[in-house]
């Protein structure tokens, strides 16, 4: 870890021992500072502003073997006036302002779709019928379904593609599109 660069305290100050003072004392200030913040710049930009303030109240600072004390609480409390200063979007109120939710599908519907979908199953030849069943309503793999049917898992890919399209071309499927 590099000692904060702060552009106050070259040696053109009015104040040379501040410049020592942040020289020496500069990367334990600078790991507080990274203790009050997410990222190393953050602590950076905190730390130049505790500096900073610290550089203003310079000759009004009696006891110069309290200066961590200070800068300290300097950072603290600079901290805290950017925590209170942060944009908020979220207000309280007395309602929640959730959307409705999409209305509960009608469970006659629901089944009466199932049913249809198992009579086009049934109307597939038994090799497809037995593929769709195997992948779709037993949730196998095609490795599965292909073991479990003694084929090759091509074949279960190119039998499980016809069937589907036999499905979405069934005419008693049509209208739930």
């Amino acid at each position: 870890m590099t000692t904060p660069v702060c552009t106050l305290a070259s040696n053109s100050t009015p104040y040379p021992s501040f410049s020592a003072y942040v020289r020496t004392r500069g990367t334990v200030l600078m790991r507080t500072a990274r203790s009050l913040t997410a990222n190393p710049c953050d602590a950076e930009d905190l730390l130049q502003t505790a500096l900073t303030k610290t550089y203003v109240a310079w000759d009004r600072i009696e006891d110069h073997r309290a200066l961590d004390g200070y800068v300290r609480r300097a950072l603290v409390n600079t901290r805290t006036s950017q925590w209170r200063k942060r944009k908020v979007d979220e207000f309280a109120c007395d309602e929640l302002p959730e959307t409705e939710a999409a209305p509960a599908a009608d469970p006659a519907e629901a089944q009466a779709l199932r049913d249809a979908m198992w009579r086009a199953v049934t109307r597939l030849p038994d090799r497809q019928r037995a593929m769709v069943v195997l992948r779709y309503y037993e949730d196998l793999s095609e490795v599965q379904t292909a073991e479990l049917l003694g084929v090759s898992v091509g074949t279960v890919k190119s039998a499980v593609s016809r069937a589907l399209v036999k499905l979405r071309d069934d005419p008693e499927l049509t209208p739930v599109r």
